[in-house]
């Protein structure tokens, strides 16, 4: 079976310099093979007690097994949040390691497996633990505020933890307080939440390499061939793309606002986040079309093309030798670092209660 070579992808550092990190495609099954493929990972689902969790983002395969098996698909903190009240004993996570270990994070009693860890995001890369733990030490005046896309030891040094759905009303409620906020990882999501609140914050210097594609000339130009599609934008976008949009919000935010346009008799949609997220909307709205906004400009050569290249490294093959018993495919976080990062979760979620009363998960 031949090896996949790996995809190098170019991501901004902290401090401006070109960082790579690779992402090796999954083995990926013909159409003949996916049956048999599929009812052998429900059964190695059932006899493992365990329940698959995946992201709005990976290959629309594993957002179906997921729900055929009674597990979710959402974004990362409901992803947690459900494998820490389904009663299974493993949760198998479907995304990018900061989600798998948010998932242990939360669930630190139970096994929380990943398809590959080696499955890495942009923001969590460009936000290593010393340096920003050193960023923090220079400016103890301000509440460590931190996006959900960061590791498990960058959430133990921050005050709170936020999800692109509650950012605005925490540093919101910060901002009342008189606090002033340090905000990382995201640059443009921190961005939309200052313009929108007015509150003073400091900058971490870090993007996802999906959203800051996004080019907003060339969505201009898509806007005139589509007058009637509504713009829908996920906040870590660039400001100009943001500016254009009929709404701004997480990814289930994202859904939620295409039924919204749908209920109003609008069914064409551009959508500026991850096109993983189209699949659930295609189920949801069957009829209606979805557009992915263009990136990377005219002539160049786009990173992601509007897919995460580390989401993409989720398949069926790898899934079912995590489900059998390979190694190198459990999420682990140091006991004493877990349950410091917890603190900044846990706060948010009981902050949430109050102010979204029909709250069950975070949005990212």
């Amino acid at each position: 079976m031949a090896v996949a070579t790996p995809i190098q992808i170019r991501f901004e550092r902290f401090n401006g310099e070109l960082g790579i990190a690779p992402a090796t495609p999954p083995r990926h099954p013909s159409e003949a093979d996916k049956p048999a493929l599929l009812a052998r990972a429900k059964q190695l689902l059932k006899d493992r007690d365990a329940v698959l969790v995946a992201h709005y983002y990976v290959h629309p395969d594993l957002q179906d097994l997921a729900q055929s098996t009674g597990g979710t698909v959402s974004d990362s903190l409901e992803m947690a949040r459900f494998g820490h009240e389904h009663p299974a004993k493993t949760i198998v996570v479907a995304g990018v390691r900061f989600m798998g270990e948010t998932a242990k994070i939360l669930n630190p009693e139970k096994t929380v497996l990943m398809p590959d860890l080696a499955a890495e995001c942009s923001l969590d890369l460009a936000t290593p633990a010393e340096p920003f733990s050193r960023f923090c030490d220079e400016h103890p005046d301000r509440v460590v505020v931190v996006y959900a896309n960061t590791s498990a030891a960058v959430k133990a040094r921050a005050d709170w933890m936020v999800t692109s759905s509650i950012a605005e009303k925490i540093v919101g409620y910060l901002h009342r307080q008189g606090r002033k906020i340090l905000w990382a990882p995201d640059k443009h999501l921190g961005a939309y939440v200052q313009k929108v609140t007015g509150a003073d914050m400091l900058m971490w210097n870090a993007a996802c390499v999906v959203h800051d594609e996004f080019k907003a000339q060339q969505l201009e130009e898509l806007k005139a061939l589509h007058p009637q599609a509504k713009v829908l934008v996920h906040p870590e976008s660039p400001e100009g793309v943001i500016r254009l949009a009929d709404a701004v919000g997480s990814t289930t935010g994202i859904i939620q606002a295409a039924e919204r346009f749908a209920a109003q008799g609008f069914r064409e949609f551009v959508v500026a986040t991850d096109g993983g997220i189209i699949h659930q909307m295609r189920k949801r709205l069957p009829g209606a079309t979805f557009i992915e906004a263009p990136t990377a400009g005219k002539g160049a050569t786009c990173q992601s093309c509007a897919h995460c290249p580390w989401m993409a490294m989720n398949g069926l093959y790898n899934l079912i030798d995590t489900l059998e018993g390979a190694k190198g495919h459990e999420v682990l976080v140091d006991p004493a670092i877990g349950r410091r990062a917890k603190v900044p979760i846990e706060r948010m979620l009981e902050f949430a209660k109050k102010v979204l009363p029909t709250f069950t998960g975070g949005e990212a």
